[in-house]
């Protein structure tokens, strides 16, 4: 059997105050205060966005030429920035028109549906579901 557990004493104020007295002056010894930042040169530098609604932030800056046509040029899409194909994938749809006129009149392209009497009826009849009812 189980020996009989000892029922734990509570600590009396003057050893609580005395064990946050030794926390508290062990926190003050391994504490150090800096002054001075500096940026770790061994990571990688992210630049910090501007806050949108800072006056100082938004003064006009003369606009850079050079880097306004390179965003330009790229924003434009492959067909206008290349006269042909730059890879494979540029050649599927790169001649978008199409090679003859869609004439919807012309019937050896377009097979619309024609209904006759019967077929219409079956028709009518597949929309209703009560079609489907085959032995």
């Amino acid at each position: 059997m189980a020996g009989r557990q000892k029922e734990k004493e509570v600590p009396d104020e003057v050893h609580q105050n005395q064990i946050l007295r030794e926390l508290y002056l062990k926190e003050l010894r391994t504490q150090k205060l800096y002054t001075q930042y500096h940026v770790n040169p061994l990571r990688k530098v992210h630049t910090i966005t501007r806050k949108p609604m800072s006056w100082h932030d938004n003064l006009e800056e003369p606009a850079d030429v050079r880097f306004l046509n390179l965003i330009h040029h790229a924003a434009q899409g492959p067909r206008k920035k290349y006269c042909e194909t730059q890879t494979e994938n540029h050649e599927i749809g790169w001649h978008s028109q199409p090679l003859i006129d869609p004439a919807h009149s012309d019937c050896r392209l377009n097979h619309f549906k024609v209904f006759n009497d019967i077929t219409l009826y079956k028709a009518k009849l597949w929309q209703l579901g009560a079609g489907y009812s085959r032995k």
